[in-house]
Parts: C-alpha cells; structure tokens; sequence
C-alpha cells in the first residue's frame, strides 16, 4: 500500500516480510519479456550525510520488486538473495564513459552510490570495485581529457552536482580504501598478449573483437572473458561487470547507450573491423557480449542528457531529466531509453530507433547476432520492440520499504523521498495507535531490538520529508 510519501510493511514472529520481494530467480520474470526498470523525479543528491544515491537506492528497490535482487547473500535482506547479482568476495568492474567530460561522461555521483552499495554488503564485502575506462587514447577518469568540445582545456569538469568530484577523486579523496580502484585501459590498447600470459597487462583478441586483461590496483588479475587468474585457473564468477553509460547523441552512430558503450572496453588499435563504420557495428557489439562477457546489469544514466553533443558541451546541447534507467538487454535498453527520453528532447530522428537509419541498424544487427548465440540474461531474447519489454516505474518521491529479521531484530530499511525520516509500528495495519520509534531519522535503517521475536505481528510505516 502506498500514498505519495509512506509505504507501510508488516513482519511477523517468524521473520518474513511483507514487501512484496521475491527472492531473484532467473524464472522470476517471464521468459518472453525483457525487464527494464526506470526511476524518475531523482533529486540532487545530498552527500552531507551518506554517500547513497537517491536514484540508485531507488532503482535497487524496485529492481528487487521485479524480482532481481544486488546482493548475493544467504542472509534475510530485501536487496539480497542466493542468486543476486554481487557476492561478498567479487571483483566489480565499474565500466565508465569517461572519454569525455562535462555532461557527455557518466555521472560519477551515481557512480558513488553504486560504490557505496557494493561496499554495504550484508555479508560484508572483501572484494574489489574498479573503475575501468578505455577513451583510446584521449580518456581520463580524473575528467580533465582535452577532447572535451571546450578548446582542449585540462580543467576537471565531471558530470556531477560538483564538477570537481572526478572518477578519480572518488577513489583517491573519497573513499580512500583499498577495495576501491581504478584503471584507465588507454595505456594497455597496444598491447597484445597470448592466452598463457598472465602477468603483461593488455589485449587478447577473439573472433573480430578485443577484450582487456590486467592486474587491478589491489593485485587481482582480470582477465575479462575468462574471469580472475587465480594462479592456477580462471574464476568467472567471482569476476563482475556493472555496465554504466550515458545516452548521448553521436556523429557517427546517432545514438551511444549502452550497446555501444563496449567501445570503451575493446581497443580501437589495429582493428579487424572499423568500429565506426554503422554496417559493421553490430556485429563487434553482439560479438563482445556473446563471447567476452555480460555485465550483470546495464544501468543508463538520464540525470543530465546530451542530446546534441557527443560531449555533453557546450550547456545548451544538454538536457537534465533526472531519470535511471536499468536492464539486462543492452538493445532494449537503447531502444526504449531513445524511444522514451533522448528522441522526445531532441526530435532528431536520428535517434528514433524506429526509422530507418545507423541507430536502428545496429541495434538490429546487434539483436541478431545475440540471439544467435543464446540471447541475454540467461537465454531470454534481446529485442528492440517495445511490445516486448516490460517497463516497471518508480517515483524517487515515493517510500519503498522493507524489512528483515536477524536474531531477535526486525531491521527496516527503506529508499524514496528525503530525510529526515519518522519510524512508527502498530500491531493494526490502520495504525489507530503507532508507537513512535523514531523521528528526524537521517539515515537508511533502522533497528528495532527485540521485536522480531516477541510472537507479535508487526507493521512498520516510515514516513518521508
């Protein structure tokens, strides 16, 4: 039950949750539909008090709704389950457009709250997350690339509310810990290496595509087809890849999303198939996501949308929406992120993906050649068709709450609206008489000792500003 800004839960004795959250399951959504969830009205974030993204928290909880859950975990979380997406002990591969700077890079404070949640695993977290970005040559995480459309300036200009807080300010100023890294690939795009190589950091090749292979800051070896060198083999699934764009227009293929976006993860040097070149792109694209590797989740930053610079500058080529949008097919993704947010702003039909044109070629040759070989999230069939997708919706100004039982404690926690936060609890789902746990709440969670095993039935309702 929901009203603008409460959302009411109820957990008994035992220790279920009523949210409504069903642990992640590759059957959890049908077959024949993709999943797309997309959260709007997202808020400045404010990171006076926590490093979490409003728009992130959203959009994991809603995630969870549809049934995929962030964590990999045995424990009782609403965001986790057996079969989420990040274990305790993975290494993250946070996949950035930071070839450009301004608003034609991904937003680095989404990128924080990404970071944020991994390391607030419920199983704590000993694994690494690594910021990865190849700009070929002309790329930068610290957001002061001289291909910024600005006159080639090295000012830092980061797509966020603070245009100082780069990828690399992230980790060198803010995080500051070791779990949490960055590489730039540009260094490495001419290197080459053979299969048994596990030491030189570079490139090895695969049918027509590339595909990275380094030792991580914290000394993990990333091989990005086949997982992480542990000395002896490979562990693919300890190896993870969270896929973060932002959809822009671009002279040469009319849209970048999140298909494209791959071409910050192969090397354009000395390649066997021009990259550029519309009739040919789908192919690399399908290639690398049919043979290298799948991200476990394609999240398509909207906050701000360049809708008439490949580099997101001058101001006036770019347009705040304040929207996430996440997903598992990266074609259905691009096709309904143009079709519903760049093409409305723009007009441009360039970037419908329903007209003839280089958009909606490589999209379909992409399509093709992933269905070919075996499709997307686990078998399911990429598509461009809207009738096939299902898109759920999230207002960032509505409360999504749930809650867990661990020992004796129900634990609530919550995402939507702002801070400060008002806890109540009533054994009455009409709350004739709630008791007031807590008020002028400015975090995430709450704890309410004992009352997981008291033999009572409870409901909880947290309230938002």
């Amino acid at each position: 039950m929901k009203t603008d800004r409460r959302t009411f839960v109820k957990t008994v004795a035992a220790g279920t949750a009523a949210l409504g959250l069903p642990s992640w399951t590759r059957g959890a959504i049908s077959t024949d539909r993709t999943p797309l969830v997309r959260v709007h009205h997202v808020p400045v974030p404010d990171f006076s008090w926590t490093n979490a993204h409003p728009g992130v928290e959203s959009l994991l909880f809603r995630l969870a709704s549809a049934g995929r859950r962030f964590y990999r975990t045995s424990l009782s979380h609403p965001l986790g389950g057996p079969q989420g997406m990040i274990g305790p002990h993975d290494v993250v591969c946070i996949k950035v457009n930071a070839q450009w700077k301004y608003r034609g890079s991904t937003n680095t404070d989404v990128v924080r709250g990404v970071i944020q949640r991994i390391l607030e695993h419920p199983d704590g977290f000993d694994g690494e997350v690594c910021i990865i970005e190849n700009g070929q040559g002309r790329g930068s995480l610290n957001c002061d690339t001289t291909g910024g459309c600005d006159g080639g300036t090295r000012e830092v200009h980061a797509n966020a509310e603070n245009e100082s807080h780069s990828f690399l300010w992230l980790v060198n100023e803010l995080f500051q810990d070791p779990r949490v890294t960055a590489y730039e690939l540009d260094d490495i795009r001419q290197t080459f290496i053979n299969a048994d190589d596990h030491v030189t950091d570079g490139y090895r090749t695969i049918s027509d595509v590339s595909y990275p292979c380094f030792t991580s800051p914290k000394g993990n070896r990333i091989e990005f087809k086949e997982g992480i060198w542990t000395g002896s083999g490979h562990d693919s699934e300890r190896l993870k890849w969270i896929n973060i764009p932002t959809m822009k227009d671009h002279k040469d293929l009319n849209v970048t999303g999140c298909c494209k976006h791959i071409y910050g993860l192969i090397t354009t040097w000395n390649e066997p198939l021009p990259h550029h070149d519309p009739t040919v792109a789908g192919q690399i694209i399908g290639q690398f996501y049919s043979l290298v590797r799948q991200p476990v989740l394609h999240l398509l930053d909207h906050i701000w949308v360049a809708h008439a610079s490949l580099c997101g500058y001058p101001p006036d080529t770019t347009t705040r929406r304040d929207m996430l949008v996440a997903g598992f097919d990266p074609v259905a993704m691009d096709a309904w992120s143009a079709r519903h947010v760049l093409y409305p702003i723009s007009g441009d039909p360039a970037h419908d993906p329903d007209i003839p044109g280089w958009f909606r070629t490589y999209l379909l040759d992409t399509r093709d050649v992933l269905n070919a070989n075996g499709g997307v999230d686990g078998g399911k069939p990429s598509t461009i068709d809207e009738a096939d997708i299902t898109a759920y919706h999230q207002d960032q100004r509505r409360m999504q709450v749930g809650v867990f039982v661990r020992g004796a404690d129900v634990h609530v926690v919550w995402a939507g609206a702002r801070p400060p936060y008002r806890i109540e609890k009533d054994a009455d789902p009409t709350f004739p008489a709630p008791q007031v746990l807590a008020q002028a709440v400015w975090d995430r969670e709450f704890v309410d000792p004992g009352a997981g095993g008291d033999g009572a039935n409870w409901y909880y309702r947290v309230t938002g500003s």
